[in-house]
């Protein structure tokens, strides 16, 4: 998607202008689905509200749930699960009665990340099962790749081994891993996951070594943080504090808050103190992050904030990623509130 992204934003362009919408709005999808996993979370964000306006100015309603996904997806990894169970519900509403079951898989996905986050295992593995049973890869669903890892963690978490491991095994056997790094990163790390003693650090090991992992953070992260509490409970200490550690640095990066308590949590049973950014607060803002945050509680967007500043719109979508989870905010709708509170009014 790399090469693509270019191409992708001159149809996003077109179509903000009224010409060739649909292939504006397609592109927009790829674009937002591509920055989920690849961490650009706020471009993510700002691309699915975007979509979402232009799907309801042009009446291409068909076509607005990955949208919606895009949205539940971010909600329920920054840790606000009532906004992404609204908006999974809205999709089962819609999906159900007409037997769509794209938008039905898109629902389950967003479910399950959030109840993963979350610690419910249990209502994870309901979800991504009913997308692709264990020890199957099913036809016709994209999701089923992109959940793979969430059934083999949730399977584990609920005392299904079996589940786990026939997984794994289905993943090895289609051969996905030689699909993409993401897919690599993906099968290597569920195989570690599920993995004897004896074998799961080689495993580990093969996953981060993947070329290009670095692009995919929070799959890394997550990786890392299975790599970490198993080396925890292996009694590894100094091992998983290493790799406990890059877990949680990118948690709060992403301000994936659920999954950086999971991380500082398993960081402080290995041994060690923890300072995640999401527990400091705004006084931990720097100057750049807090004028960074001041333009944009004002509703300015990061290409204005950055001509502004004098800024890159990617410097200034990197900061605003740190500076939400030390707000322990998830959308800059909360920036003004939260800027407010800390006794800093942003100009009207």
């Amino acid at each position: 998607m790399t090469e693509c992204r270019e191409p992708h934003w001159r149809l996003v362009r077109d179509g903000r202008e009224g010409r060739a919408v649909t292939s504006g709005i397609a592109a927009a999808v790829n674009l937002c689905l591509d920055d989920l996993l690849t961490g650009r979370w706020t471009e993510a964000q700002e691309l699915a509200d975007e979509g979402l306006r232009l799907c309801a100015l042009h009446g291409y309603r068909l076509i607005e749930w990955p949208f919606w996904f895009g949205q539940a997806f971010l909600a329920g990894c920054r840790g606000d699960v009532e906004r992404a169970t609204d908006l999974a519900d809205r999709m089962t509403r819609w999906a159900e009665p007409r037997g769509a079951a794209l938008v039905l898989s898109y629902s389950r996905c967003a479910r399950a990340l959030a109840a993963l986050g979350q610690g419910n295992a249990e209502e994870a593995f309901r979800n991504v099962a009913a997308i692709s049973a264990p020890g199957t890869l099913a036809p016709r669903a994209p999701l089923a790749f992109w959940c793979a890892i969430d059934l083999v963690e949730s399977a584990i978490r609920t005392r299904r081994p079996a589940a786990a491991a026939a997984h794994v095994a289905a993943m090895e056997e289609a051969g996905i891993a030689a699909l993409s790094p993401r897919l690599a990163l993906v099968v290597r790390g569920a195989a570690a996951m599920t993995a004897p003693v004896d074998r799961a650090a080689g495993l580990f090991e093969e996953a981060l070594a993947v070329r290009g992992v670095e692009r995919w953070p929070f799959d890394l992260a997550r990786v890392r943080l299975a790599y970490g509490e198993r080396l925890r409970r292996d009694r590894a200490a100094a091992e998983a504090r290493l790799q406990l550690t890059a877990a949680l640095d990118t948690f709060d990066r992403l301000g994936a808050r659920p999954w950086a308590t999971r991380a500082g949590a398993e960081l402080r049973a290995a041994g060690a103190a923890t300072s995640s950014s999401t527990e400091r607060g705004p006084e931990s803002l720097t100057a750049q992050e807090r004028e960074i945050a001041l333009l944009a509680a004002t509703g300015l967007t990061n290409k204005e904030i950055g001509h502004v500043l004098h800024l890159s719109h990617r410097t200034v979508g990197a900061n605003l990623y740190r500076v939400f989870p030390k707000l322990g905010i998830t959308s800059r709708a909360a920036l003004r509130d939260a800027l407010r509170s800390d006794g800093c009014e942003p100009e009207r």
